[in-house]
C-alpha cells in the first residue's frame, strides 16, 4: 500500500510538473512580447510584416503560415486571452493525462495538428490565429468522446462530468464571434475525437 502510494504521488508530481511548465511558459511568452517584443521585432506573417511573436501564429492558406501549427498554442494576444485558457488547459488537460502522461502528449499533439491543417485550409485568408483554445477542444472532444470509444465505467463517468461542467464550451465551434477561431476551436475538438477513437482500446483487448 505504501509503495502504490508513493507511485500515485510521484506520478501526480510529474503531471503538476508538465502542466506548469506548459502554463508558465504561456505567460512568459506573452509577458515578453506585451512588454518588449511587440515594440522591438518584426516578422514577415505571409500577408505582410507584423510585429511581435504573435506573427508566428497560422495564417491560413500562406505557406509560411503553416509554421503556426507549431508556435500558435504557445502565443496569446493578450493578458486576459492567456488567464482565459489557463484555468481549462489546467483541468482538461489534468483530465487527459489522468490515466497515462503518454495520453496527454498524444492528445496535444493531433488537436494542435488537426486543429491547426484544418484552420489554416478553411480560415480567412489574412488572419492570425493564435492560442492553446485549439488544443483546449481538442481535449474536450478527447474526454467528452472517450466514454463512447471506450465503454467502460470510468471513462463514461469523466464524459458524462465534461458534458455537465464543460458542455457549454461546444458553442465555441460556431462562428459566432469574428475575433474567435471557431475553426481552430472545431477542428481542434474533432482532432480530440480522432485520438479518443485512436487511444481507445480495440475489442479484442476488453
Amino acid at each position: 500500500m505504501k509503495q502504490k502510494m508513493q507511485t500515485i504521488s510521484e506520478k501526480l508530481k510529474t503531471q503538476v510538473k508538465i502542466l506548469a511548465a506548459l502554463v508558465a511558459a504561456f505567460w512568459i511568452i506573452v509577458i515578453l512580447n506585451e512588454v518588449v517584443l511587440e515594440r522591438i521585432l518584426v516578422i514577415a506573417n505571409g500577408c505582410g510584416l507584423s510585429r511581435g511573436l504573435n506573427a508566428l501564429g497560422i495564417v491560413p492558406h500562406s505557406f509560411i503560415g503553416l509554421r503556426g501549427i507549431l508556435f500558435a498554442p504557445f502565443l496569446h494576444g493578450s493578458f486576459y486571452h492567456v488567464a482565459a485558457n489557463t484555468a481549462p488547459f489546467i483541468v482538461l488537460g489534468w483530465l487527459v493525462m489522468l490515466r497515462n502522461i503518454n495520453d496527454f502528449y498524444f492528445v496535444s499533439v493531433i488537436a494542435a495538428v488537426v486543429g491547426g491543417l484544418g484552420t489554416w485550409l478553411v480560415g480567412r485568408p489574412c488572419s492570425v490565429h493564435i492560442g492553446a483554445s485549439g488544443v483546449i477542444f481538442g481535449y474536450f472532444g478527447y474526454l467528452l468522446f472517450r466514454g463512447y470509444f471506450e465503454r467502460s465505467f470510468v471513462a463514461i463517468g469523466i464524459s458524462i462530468a465534461i458534458a455537465l461542467t464543460y458542455g457549454g464550451l461546444i458553442w465555441g465551434v460556431l462562428p459566432t464571434q469574428s475575433y474567435i477561431s471557431w475553426e481552430g476551436h472545431l477542428f481542434g475538438f474533432i482532432g480530440g475525437i480522432i485520438a479518443a477513437k485512436f487511444l481507445s482500446p480495440s475489442k479484442s483487448d476488453q
